[in-house]
C-alpha cells in the first residue's frame, strides 16, 4: 500500500536570515534516506555558507529566484526555472529578493554529507 505523508517536519535552516524549510519526505520526516523533498520558502538577503555536497540537488523554482554561486559561474534562476547541482560541486545558494522553491536531493539530505565551508 502507498505511504502517506501526512504532512511536512520543518527542519532548521542554515544562513544569516531564518529560512522556512518544511521536509516532506527525507531523514527526518519519512525516514526515506534515498530521496529527500523539501519545500522552501527564503526571505530576500538570505546566504548560507558554501558547501560541497555527496548528493545531487535538483531545484524548481515557484516565485522569486535562486541565485546559485559555482567555481565556474553564477546562475540566476527564476520562477518556473530549475537547476541541477551536481553531487562533488562547490556550490553556494542565496535569495536576494526572497524565493519560494522545491528542493529534491538525491540521496536524501544529511548535515554529514553536506560539507559545509567553515564559518
Amino acid at each position: 500500500m502507498p505511504t502517506l505523508i501526512p504532512n511536512p517536519t520543518r527542519v532548521e535552516a542554515a544562513g544569516n536570515k531564518p529560512k522556512i524549510i518544511r521536509e516532506h519526505i527525507g531523514r527526518v520526516n519519512s525516514a526515506t534516506p534515498g530521496v529527500s523533498i523539501a519545500h522552501m520558502t527564503s526571505p530576500a538577503g538570505w546566504m548560507e555558507p558554501g558547501q560541497t555536497p555527496q548528493f545531487d540537488e535538483y531545484t524548481l523554482v515557484l516565485g522569486g529566484f535562486l541565485r546559485v554561486e559555482s567555481r565556474t559561474g553564477d546562475l540566476d534562476v527564476r520562477a518556473g526555472q530549475a537547476v541541477i547541482a551536481h553531487a562533488g560541486e562547490w556550490v553556494r545558494y542565496s535569495t536576494p529578493d526572497g524565493a519560494d522553491y522545491i528542493s529534491v536531493c538525491i540521496p536524501a539530505f544529511s548535515p554529514g554529507t553536506v560539507h559545509r565551508d567553515p564559518d
